[in-house]
């Protein structure tokens, strides 16, 4: 496995999860972090779930043949049709994105993608796609572009925080096109 460098495109050092908590107390936005074993995936998170409340999410870095990129963020049980998707938001075909361009534009790896991970997209390269079915939970847990710690905050101030990053995201009823998760025990 290629190793990446932690850098941005345009040089930087991708912000820390202490510059991306400073950053929400900053903004006057009551969080809670946990601290925790690297959790990379979905099914990595319902094992090792800190607290049964709230939101989690699933967060898909893609992009189209003409480069252009997303932040999806979803219910952790959502499925999503990325053909239905792509046509959805008018992008056509949509893929997942390297992690080399991951690194390079949310400057977080594999494992860590947040909608806190905005915080880094100083360009504006990436547009933001919520799920508004996630933000009817009151809390919302992320990784603070770390996966070894998580992040309780208000689905509000979510919002709040990547609007103050220049990332007012596309809110989408993933109801409308999305298939269901398949039911237990078919």
């Amino acid at each position: 496995m290629e190793t990446i460098e932690p850098r941005l495109a345009n040089g930087a050092p991708p912000a820390s999860a202490e510059s991306v908590l400073d950053r929400l107390s900053e903004l006057g936005v009551r969080h809670r972090t946990v601290q925790h074993a690297p959790l990379r995936t979905v099914a990595d998170s319902k094992a090792h779930r800190h607290d049964p409340h709230g939101g989690y999410s699933k967060n898909l870095f893609l992009r189209n043949k003409k480069g252009r990129m997303w932040l999806v963020t979803l219910h952790e049980d959502r499925q999503v049709d990325l053909k239905a998707l792509g046509a959805h938001i008018g992008a056509g075909r949509v893929s997942f994105a390297s992690a080399q361009r991951l690194m390079d534009y949310l400057g977080v790896a594999p494992g860590a993608v947040t909608p806190l991970a905005v915080i880094n997209d100083h360009g504006n390269q990436v547009s933001a796609i919520m799920d508004t079915g996630l933000l009817r939970f009151a809390t919302v847990h992320f990784h603070p572009c770390d996966n070894s710690l998580t992040t309780t905050l208000n689905s509000q101030d979510l919002l709040r925080f990547m609007r103050a990053c220049a990332h007012d995201p596309q809110l989408i009823d993933f109801d409308d096109f999305v298939a269901a998760p398949a039911a237990a025990g078919r």
